[in-house]
């Protein structure tokens, strides 16, 4: 293979083009020109220099400027002076510190993930926070219907039928005697039948949740699957934790859950 001065020479004058010509459509001076061809790279200055010009001769040339930046980097001359022998070691610094942030950007990105889960859990352990810990129960499965507040017409529980099971009390937090049930909250028989001015929320699952019947809480606590209970009065607001697990039947016309599982919804209902 010819030298690499002597390429872009042959290049050039297969074209029929004199180093003036080339220097005013490369804008690179013809004493620069020469140096190239004839590899006196010292002529020309710091290497940055040196590739800048091979790279645009090279190119105007149709030569393969990679190839040549390649030979002329592994040229001895270059090699051996102090300049060349400074950016060597500059750029291996420079690979060391990449190499060094490439080994960290996997930690880093776990630690980003973690990150990001752990608000997650945060936010829904905020949003949750109503869940119980100590749940005030306010109605207790199998309390008496409080006055204005009957069963759906034609349905009464049905004797020696045990109450569905519903929060129980904290110990220690059990109502004394003479405490009356919360307002707006029928009894829970085994079946409720919807009707007219009848809000009727059925549990499909064990779900967390709040009922609060014309601005008086009527029932709080986490009950489980078959828990059914029938509401009247104008305004019915229900939160709950478990959004699918719960179902809504109002004036006889089922609702359906209002979310997906573990998703926390407030509800407010007008008879």
């Amino acid at each position: 293979m010819a030298a690499l001065g002597e390429r872009f020479r042959a290049a050039r004058e297969a074209r029929g083009l004199t180093l003036p010509e080339v220097s005013e459509q490369t804008r690179i001076r013809s004493v620069y020109l020469a140096a190239i061809e004839e590899e006196q790279w010292e002529r020309i200055g710091a290497a940055v220099y040196v590739r800048g010009f091979i790279r645009t001769y090279g190119a105007f040339l149709k030569l393969d400027v990679d190839e040549a930046l390649r030979e002329y980097a592994s040229s001895p001359a270059v090699w051996s002076s102090p300049e060349q022998s400074e950016e060597r070691e500059a750029e291996a610094s420079t690979a060391a510190t990449v190499a060094g942030k490439r080994s960290l950007a996997p930690w880093l990105w776990a630690a980003g993930v973690v990150a990001v889960l752990l608000v997650a859990y945060l936010t829904y352990s905020l949003t949750s926070s109503t869940q119980p810990g100590t749940p005030v129960a306010l109605a207790s499965p199998g309390t008496s219907p409080s006055p204005g507040a009957s069963p759906s017409p034609g349905t009464s529980p049905s004797p020696g039928t045990s109450p569905s099971p519903g929060a129980s009390p904290s110990p220690g937090a059990s109502p004394s005697p003479g405490t009356s049930p919360s307002p707006g909250a029928s009894p829970s028989p085994a079946s409720v039948v919807p009707g007219k001015g009848t809000l009727v929320v059925s549990l499909a699952g064990t779900s967390w949740m709040r009922v609060t019947v014309d601005g008086n809480v009527s029932m709080v606590g986490t009950f489980p699957a078959g828990t059914q209970r029938a509401f009247r009065g104008k305004h019915v607001t229900v939160r709950v934790g478990n959004a699918a697990a719960v179902t809504f039947n109002v004036d006889g016309k089922d609702v359906g859950p209002l979310g997906g599982a573990g998703v926390v919804v407030e509800r407010t209902f007008t008879l």
